[in-house]
């Protein structure tokens, strides 16, 4: 989806920015909020100015000194690989952009022409390099997203509503037809699907579904039609139902949606439920991990994308003072700071932490917290440095070693099908060395592998 190496649109050697083709002005640079080596000018590093640093236009090698935002990571080492370059788009048509399909962006985007790429490498995973986005991000960037399935052109809900019937009438069922059907459908067109197949036939879908399938196949498919909304609260509602709590999937999809996304969750949940989703957290869960949840149901976060680097650094400084600067943890430090900022703010904060404490922030959660709320503050600054990195690294660990934890694995490719398992997909690549349909392909077997790999696509 990202240009890759040699195929940058701008070139890197122009001093004080990269500037836009065909015409417009490049974002103004943040102002100089106290980093070192930042030109009082413009805001932007200095030739030189962070350890290794090249002449203008080089790419330095990771030094391993406290001016890289993220030493390297993976097992052992406590970092995240960092979001790839973002970029936003204008004018009357879709923007030519190398590596986009057909070398296009689905649709125009307002505001300004711009593209922010790196004038760095870090080394991220044992196995790969990855390219990291720019120490500062003009707010009027947009990260792009894409998912695996789009929305079937001339669709036909009745269509599809006699296909399914057909597959399921008599002796036997036709997979393959029901795969055909909901692996190529948005969500919203399976809605339809469910209402044109009861007002047709008078009988429910899903019952019909429900008795003529079982297993992960079964569970797949029921989850597949179900409205986004209402699988999130779902799969909240069985992590506290009964003995026992999923606490992995709480801190899953409450610490990585939107804000409209969890105000939508709690209210389906009472609505579907009859249950208050804090009231059931509060009974199943305890402590700081607790507390941390209960911020992360209020929904308001926030979600202004214009960086505060001077807070940042701020706020770098008192997470530093609450944890690795002091004997002891000041907790609720932690949970005020990654509950309410913004993940593009986090994302600066993290930066400005690693300069400050000499160790990047994942590590410092490492030595301060552990158990669940460990998880879960470790999970929302991943987020921050990288989304679909996170859920690449749920997805290897649902299926990695003896078992597949198949629950795991359905709910993500679900929920993310139609957001950014494309990006999913590519990070899964550069951090394992092998692609999630190959994984997917030996550790299930039958109609199960074929509508996963269908969904997830080569």
């Amino acid at each position: 989806v990202y240009p890759p190496a040699g195929q940058y649109p701008y070139p890197t050697t122009v001093p004080g920015g990269f500037p836009p083709s065909g015409g417009g002005t490049f974002p103004a640079a943040p102002p100089n909020a106290g980093f070192p080596g930042y030109s009082a000018l413009g805001g932007y590093p200095a030739s030189g100015s962070f350890p290794g640093a090249p002449q203008a236009g080089g790419m330095p090698p990771y030094s391993g000194g406290p001016g890289f935002a993220v030493p390297p990571t993976g097992p052992g080492f406590g970092g995240y690989p960092q979001q790839p370059p973002a970029q936003s788009y204008a004018g009357g048509g879709p923007a030519q952009i190398p590596g986009f399909p057909g070398g296009q962006v689905p649709s125009p985007m307002p505001g300004p022409v711009c593209a922010v790429f790196s004038p760095r490498i870090n080394l991220m995973w044992p196995l790969y390099l990855v390219m990291c986005d720019s120490y500062f991000q003009p707010a009027a960037v947009v990260q792009y997203t894409q998912g695996t399935i789009q929305a079937a052109p001339n669709f036909d809900a009745g269509r599809d509503a006699e296909i399914l019937r057909k597959a399921m009438k008599g002796f036997g069922t036709d997979e393959q037809a029901i795969i055909n059907v909901v692996a190529n459908r948005s969500n919203d067109q399976r809605q339809k699907i469910k209402a044109a197949f009861k007002t047709m036939y008078g009988k429910d879908l899903i019952k019909d579904l429900k008795s003529e399938l079982s297993g992960n196949v079964e569970e797949l498919i029921l989850a597949l039609f179900m409205p986004s909304t209402y699988y999130d609260a779902w799969s909240l509602r069985h992590a506290m139902k009964g003995a026992g709590t999923q606490e992995s999937v709480l801190i899953e999809i409450l610490c990585t949606r939107t804000n409209q996304e969890i105000r939508e969750i709690v209210n389906c949940y009472k609505s579907e439920f009859g249950r208050d989703i804090e009231e059931d957290i509060r009974s199943d869960t305890s402590g700081h991990f607790e507390r941390l949840l209960i911020s992360m149901c209020q929904g308001n976060r926030d979600e202004n994308q214009t960086v505060d680097y001077q807070k940042a650094q701020e706020d770098a400084q008192r997470l530093y003072q609450a944890g690795e600067g002091k004997l002891g943890t000041d907790e609720s430090c932690f949970n005020m700071v990654l509950a309410s900022r913004s993940f593009p703010q986090l994302k600066a904060t993290v930066e400005a932490y690693s300069r400050i404490a000499n160790r990047d922030l994942l590590s410092s959660i490492d030595r301060e917290f552990s158990g669940n709320v460990e998880r879960g503050l470790k999970t929302i600054v991943q987020c921050a440095l990288n989304r679909p990195a996170f859920f690449a690294e749920r997805l290897y660990y649902s299926m990695k070693g003896a078992g597949t934890d198949d629950s795991t694995l359905i709910r993500i490719v679900v929920t993310r099908s139609e957001i950014d398992l494309v990006q999913i997909k590519q990070m899964f690549t550069q951090m394992y060395q092998k692609t999630l349909a190959t994984m997917i392909a030996s550790d299930t077997s039958g109609d199960y592998r074929q509508l996963l790999l269908a969904i997830v696509g080569q």
